[in-house]
């Protein structure tokens, strides 16, 4: 019979009402007047695709195509005669007379209806066979000349009766067998009274595929057709018997099952009155809090093995706790759980104008990457690596943007770390085996897509148990984290929607593979002007707070904050300042605790009471009254800094000295500013016999700190030059540099920290390089309006410009005279 699940027996009876009086099953003799009707030479040919339409027999059927809908429309308003003929493949769409089968049915249309669905249905009944002979037309929809199809009818004997008789039999077990079959298709069965309508009604409806049916459909012996039925019916209902078996068996395991359930769940509930906690229970409530994750399918197929697992595993046994703690991390992890991103890029700008002064070209990128995200939704972008001295607000940029998104906020200390495990974390065989700390930080937030600020990224050490600057590279590439392989929770997680920020003082240290997968945003420090205004609106509110003070307890007005800045401070952030800030805000909670007048707008002697005596002088940077000694300009890890070069000659034979814990790279600039001069020895009227008879000893003070670096090359040829020719440098004046043999001057990097250290210093006169003027664009014109400027690309430019053309006379002069003399006498 048909295909059982979907079977609708009513869908081959007519839609019965008043204004239709038709009945499916017919007599012999109605079988016989069909048989002798008359059917035209030439049909619109209708192409069925998944059904066979058989005399006598009625269906609905759907029809879709432009054609077809076009051809039963004709047909309906006309005699309502066509041709129904299957199409080979079922895959065809528009099929041609060519992929037609030749045998068919003529079909009366009996009703057409319009569909809520706006399809179009029309029930039809079969007729009589044919055979196509040719086409007639093809457009707007096919026409074909047919001839009858004769069937040939055996005499009604004994053999055919029983045949018959078996297929009606067949039938009504198969009925009886299938649920999903109406009790009024065993009783229609039973009423038909022609074979050829028997066979035809079961043929049309028994479960076989539309070639089979064809197939029957052009078998001219009625005989040959019954036997092809009977043996489809009997496989038919072995299949159905085995069905029954099957489903049966499944039925009496699902009692025993459902028996099982029944005692376990009364075994646990005598177990919790008795106050334990069955094993079984443990495994349930994993098993609900399970259900209730959004796992991916690689993870829940995972986690369904291991519970599995679990649940066979013996209570005693040691290893019974490692896996409920490995069910639990895989529990809390937030697979697939997400907060809504915030992408109202107005007020993540409040938000970062609020949380941070200054810092504009900082936040103007964030802004941007904010944007790229809201318009691409997927964190597919180069990692943010936020770059400068400690204290200028890297780690707290991390926290403006989690709050500007409204996303969770996670750290992870990276200095330090030496251990890769740290990172992918230790395979879960191990004692004491954990997640990485990625992972655990994930866990923490709760979400799959928090800010996560990895700090401190060029601290990352390495030795003999790993390098976890290497791990790092699968957790920062766009490419590859969207599958983070963790040691411990063994499953594919994905970091692709963690918005990662690192931070770090120095790039020097951080590794090349690693540093090439990040977005570098150089921080830089704050002027004066900018610490001013970032100790009123930040750090005083800040440590009133901690200290329990109120507003009207304390006022620092800007001249203040400007002596504490540089009188106690030499950095580039504002650390050291914040904590000189609370040194203040202490010094009047005590007195408010021990109920001492005092005025709460602090003063200058305030200041030096609390503070103590000024911790630098910066009129030690002012004074180049001796020749030889030139201010410098160097980059630190903590921001820029000035330091001083001393060149000094004594009577000798020509030796150069350099003391000052310098670096190969200073010592070389030192070598090269000493040989440009002895090339070059006549342009700066300087006798080259000097050069024999003066030892040169070059000196950098602070000699406890280490110095390197080849910014300081003009500055050692300005000393040096300035030594051999007693002309002083001018006050006021620093300079920073690199030079080449060929007296060319050559660009350096952290030009900003270099000039906020030389405002520090009140330093007004600045040499640099013609290449780095660029970089002064960046900085705001307010914040160097006392400095000028000055661009050079030679050595001799450096010279000019430095060195006061007056010599002071000395004992070099003196020497000079006596060694032409000398010469003269010879």
């Amino acid at each position: 019979m048909s295909n059982y699940d979907n079977f609708d027996f009513n869908r081959t009876l007519p839609l019965i009402n008043e204004d239709t009086e038709f009945f499916p099953l017919m007599s012999q003799e109605d079988e016989e007047e069909m048989n002798n009707e008359e059917t035209p030479d030439i049909l619109s040919i209708l192409p069925l695709r998944n059904t066979v339409l058989f005399p006598g027999v009625v269906i609905p059927i759907t029809v879709g195509r432009d054609k077809s809908i076009k051809l039963i429309k004709d047909a309906y308003r006309g005699d309502r005669i066509i041709g129904v003929v299957s199409q080979r493949d079922v895959a065809i769409e528009d099929p041609t007379f060519d992929q037609l089968n030749e045998v068919g049915t003529v079909a009366l249309i009996i009703k057409m209806l319009q569909m809520p669905d706006g399809n179009t249905t029309v029930i039809i009944q079969g007729k009589q066979r044919f055979r196509l002979n040719e086409e007639v037309q093809s457009d707007p929809y096919i026409k074909a000349s047919i001839q009858k199809f004769e069937e040939l009818r055996p005499k009604p004997d004994k053999e055919f009766k029983a045949l018959m008789a078996s297929i009606k039999e067949m039938a009504m077990q198969i009925i009886q067998l299938s649920p999903n079959i109406p009790s009024e298709a065993g009783i229609a069965i039973k009423n038909i009274e022609s074979a050829s309508f028997l066979i035809n009604f079961i043929s049309s409806n028994m479960n076989a595929d539309v070639a089979a049916k064809q197939q029957m459909l052009e078998v001219a012996n009625l005989r040959e057709r019954a036997k092809m039925v009977l043996e489809h019916l009997t496989v038919e209902l072995q299949m159905q018997e085995l069905k029954n078996q099957i489903q049966s068996k499944v039925r009496v395991d699902l009692d025993k099952q459902q028996r099982d359930y029944f005692l376990n769940q009364q075994l646990k509930t005598i177990q919790e009155e008795l106050g334990g906690n069955s094993p079984d229970l443990e495994v349930e409530n994993l098993r609900a809090r399970a259900s209730k994750k959004k796992w991916s399918k690689e993870a829940g197929d995972h986690f369904g093995k291991e519970i599995e697992k679990l649940a066979r595993m013996n209570p005693a046994a040691a290893d019974y706790s490692i896996q409920i703690n490995y069910l639990e991390v895989l529990l809390d992890l937030p697979w697939n759980e997400f907060t809504k991103d915030n992408f109202d890029l107005k007020r993540a700008e409040k938000v970062l104008e609020k949380d941070h002064y200054g810092l504009e070209k900082v936040k103007q990128r964030i802004i941007e990457y904010l944007a790229v995200l809201k318009l691409k939704h997927n964190m597919k972008a180069p990692i943010l690596c936020l770059v400068g001295p400690p204290g200028v607000g890297k780690t707290s940029l991390g926290k403006s943007i989690a709050k500007a998104l409204g996303r969770k906020y996670v750290r992870m200390a990276l200095g330090g770390i030496r251990d890769e495990a740290e990172i992918r974390g230790h395979r879960k065989t191990y004692i004491g085996a954990m997640p990485g700390r990625i992972i655990q930080s994930i866990k923490k937030a709760g979400t799959s897509n928090p800010v996560f600020v990895l700090d401190e990224i060029d601290k990352v050490g390495n030795d003999f148990r790993g390098d976890p600057s290497s791990a790092l590279l699968e957790v920062l590439d766009p490419e590859q984290n969207n599958a983070f392989y963790d040691h411990y929770v063994e499953v594919d997680y994905d970091l692709s929607n963690v918005m990662f920020i690192a931070t770090a003082n120095s790039l020097s240290s951080i590794q090349p593979a690693l540093l090439d997968r990040m977005e570098i945003i150089e921080v830089n420090g704050y002027t004066i002007e900018e610490k001013i205004e970032i100790a009123k609106q930040h750090l005083l509110p800040k440590q009133r707070e901690q200290h329990g003070l109120k507003t009207a307890n304390i006022s620092l007005k800007s001249p203040i904050i400007e002596k504490v800045i540089e009188d106690y401070t030499r950095e580039s952030g504002v650390r050291g300042l914040e904590k000189k800030v609370g040194s203040l805000v202490r010094g009047i909670a005590t007195k408010i605790a021990m109920e001492v007048e005092y005025n709460p707008a602090i003063s200058k002697a305030d200041v030096e009471k609390i503070l103590g005596p000024p911790m630098f002088d910066k009129d030690l940077y002012e004074n180049n009254n001796v020749a030889g000694v030139v201010t410098g300009l160097a980059w630190t890890q903590v921001g820029g800094d000035i330091l001083f070069i001393e060149a000094s000659l004594s009577p000798g034979k020509g030796k150069l000295s350099l003391t000052g814990n310098l670096g190969d790279v200073m010592k070389e600039s030192a070598t090269i500013a000493m040989a440009y001069l002895r090339a070059h020895a006549s342009k700066f009227g300087i006798d080259h016999r000097l050069f024999d008879q003066w030892d040169v000893h070059v000196h950098v003070p602070a000699g406890a700190t280490p110095k390197d670096g080849p910014s300081a090359g003009i500055t050692m040829l300005t000393a040096l030059t300035s030594a051999f020719t007693q002309r002083r440098v001018k006050s006021h004046l620093a300079m920073t540099g690199e030079i080449t043999l060929r007296g060319k001057v050559l660009p350096v990097g952290g030009i900003k920290e270099k000039i906020l250290a030389a405002k520090r210093a009140n330093i007004k006169d600045i040499i640099l390089c013609k290449s780095n003027q660029k970089d002064i664009l960046e900085i705001k014109e307010d914040y160097i309006k006392d400095l000028n400027f000055h661009y050079v690309s030679e050595m001799k430019e450096v010279i000019e410009f430095a060195l006061i053309k007056d010599k002071v006379k000395d004992a070099i002069d003196l020497t000079v005279k006596e060694a032409k003399e000398t010469a003269t006498v010879n």
